[in-house]
């Protein structure tokens, strides 16, 4: 059994599948979901968006709850996706949701980051064309680098926003109290959004979480933390539970 004893704080589904495969490898965990999805309501202009899927020559999805938004608007739209449209996803577990569907699908096999993205020489290679145009898929108020970076390369680049991120209401003292009640002396955090709802949960007590070494997808996500005043953290380089586990074998709780 490993040492480690974990707070995962992925949606609920995600916390789940992780601590399924955390407690495979002997590590125990306790969830704390701290990112609820809400899907958007279907609007003219997003139907108007889908139904010219065709003429983009990428689309790019960001989450794993962008990709099954995604898919369930394409099994409504398009009984067969557009041919040779190139897909790409930020992460590994996004990308496989939406290999398993059938599309061409490309990912970085290092870092689940758009700067990573962006580095693809695929994504280069599907661009390469006159006027090029792509969609992302992603959540309410995304970050902006991909779409940013894009359009200064000379692409017409769409934004499909599928669902929103809320802080579960969760009562005052939540957090400690479960830290306290399973032992733990890790946090895992999968995004940006997930690291300052744990700040917002933790209120006066953040002091008190940040004793606790903090693993963390990316080195974007690792300076968010640094400037929010963590010390112990470590960058897994990736949001899939392999990076994780990579992880927690390279670090122990005494030396974190």
């Amino acid at each position: 059994m490993s040492d480690w004893r974990l707070l995962l704080t992925r949606p609920a589904e995600e916390c789940a599948a992780l601590a399924a495969t955390l407690a495979d490898a002997g590590i125990h965990s306790a969830s704390l979901p701290l990112l609820a999805i809400e899907p958007l309501a279907e609007t003219a202009e997003q139907r108007a968006t889908i139904l010219e899927l065709d003429r983009y020559c990428a689309v790019v999805v960001v989450s794993k709850p962008a990709a099954r938004l995604g898919l369930e608007l394409l099994d409504r739209y398009w009984p067969q996706p557009p041919f040779g449209q190139a897909w790409f996803s930020v992460g590994a577990a996004t990308g496989a949701i939406l290999e398993g569907y059938g599309l061409d699908v490309n990912w970085p096999e290092r870092g689940d980051d758009s700067e990573a993205l962006l580095a693809l020489p695929r994504l280069d290679e599907a661009l390469a064309r006159p006027d090029p145009k792509v969609l992302i898929l992603r959540g309410e108020g995304g970050r902006e680098l991909l779409a940013e970076t894009l359009r200064g390369r000379g692409v017409q680049v769409d934004i499909l926003e599928l669902y929103r991120r809320s802080l579960p209401g969760y009562l005052p003292g939540t957090l400690v109290a479960t830290l306290q009640a399973e032992r733990l002396n890790g946090l895992v955090v999968s995004s940006g959004q997930g690291l300052q709802s744990l700040r917002e949960l933790a209120a006066d007590t953040w002091p008190e979480v940040l004793e606790l070494p903090l693993f963390v997808p990316s080195p974007r996500v690792a300076e968010m933390a640094r400037q929010l005043g963590a010390k112990r953290i470590v960058d897994c380089r990736g949001a899939a539970a392999a990076a994780l586990l990579a992880a927690l074998q390279e670090t122990s709780p005494a030396a974190s």
